[in-house]
């Protein structure tokens, strides 16, 4: 009778991983339709199908490469961009497919290879800067993007907003399933990119963060070989906005700490 509840028990867990593994990619990408329309931006549309929306700044400023959370529409993602455009700064933001209106299935394997495309587009994206210092900034998501560009291409400088080590890290806490072991999940290992990210990167993490919890921040900052963390204080996951020292830390690293 034990080994038949125990067995049931098993087939039950196992039903379960599989289930999760299928339906995994709804828990990463919950995008929202909003499509994004912030004057002083324009589409562009890549040769291998990417879509980005493009801000050319002042000559001279840093080009900014933005790569958003896991909401999946830039909208919700503006007042991050205006900051950056208002600051004379050119903006390129990659949209993700399956939200803000824009179609197509994401993945971790087309979204990285959506990011590597932006940056080799860039001079025919901003022909009028072809010397400006470029730098990635990721949110959430979207700092596996930056770290995966950093590891591949040379840039002057990350900023990560809210990172995490291993996305498959906190879908195991929550899920109870072994994901960064289960083949078919999605891994978005971070930590295995960081060794070869040489560029200086600013990790930039609220203490009150609840969904990504601070703790990944440092380990990401110790990881990288030239990783500092700015720690937000009282700070959540969706808010650092708020925080003038958020955007101060950020905007200091922009104009002086990234590689000259």
């Amino acid at each position: 009778m034990i080994r038949r509840i125990l067995l049931a028990v098993v087939l039950a867990y196992l039903c379960y991983a599989v289930a999760m593994v299928l339906i995994h990619p709804r828990y990463i990408y919950p995008f929202d339709a909003a499509v994004f329309a912030e004057p002083g931006f324009e589409q562009a549309n890549l040769d291998d199908g990417a879509t980005v929306y493009v801000s050319s700044g002042d000559q001279g400023a840093p080009v900014i490469l933005y790569f958003m959370g896991n909401i999946g529409t830039l909208t919700l993602f503006a007042p991050m961009l205006r900051h950056h455009r208002d600051a004379g700064r050119s903006v390129v933001a990659l949209a993700y497919p399956g939200g803000g209106g824009i179609p197509g299935e994401p993945s971790e394997a087309g979204l990285k290879a959506a990011a590597l495309s932006v940056f080799d587009a860039l001079p025919d994206l901003l022909p009028a800067h072809p010397d400006s210092a470029v730098i990635a900034h990721g949110y959430s998501l979207g700092t596996g993007l930056a770290l995966h560009l950093a590891a591949a291409r040379d840039l002057d400088g990350v900023l990560l907003s809210a990172p995490y080590t291993r996305l498959c890290r906190l879908m195991a806490d929550a899920s109870l399933l072994p994901a960064c072991l289960l083949p078919g999940v999605q891994k978005w290992d971070s930590l295995a990119a960081a060794p070869a990210v040489s560029e200086p990167v600013l990790v930039l993490h609220g203490t009150a963060d609840g969904l990504i919890p601070v703790s990944h921040g440092e380990e990401m900052a110790d990881t990288l070989p030239d990783g500092r963390i700015y720690r937000i204080e009282g700070g959540g996951h969706a808010d650092l906005m708020d925080f003038l020292v958020y955007l101060d830390a950020l905007d200091g690293f922009v104009e002086g700490g990234a590689r000259p």
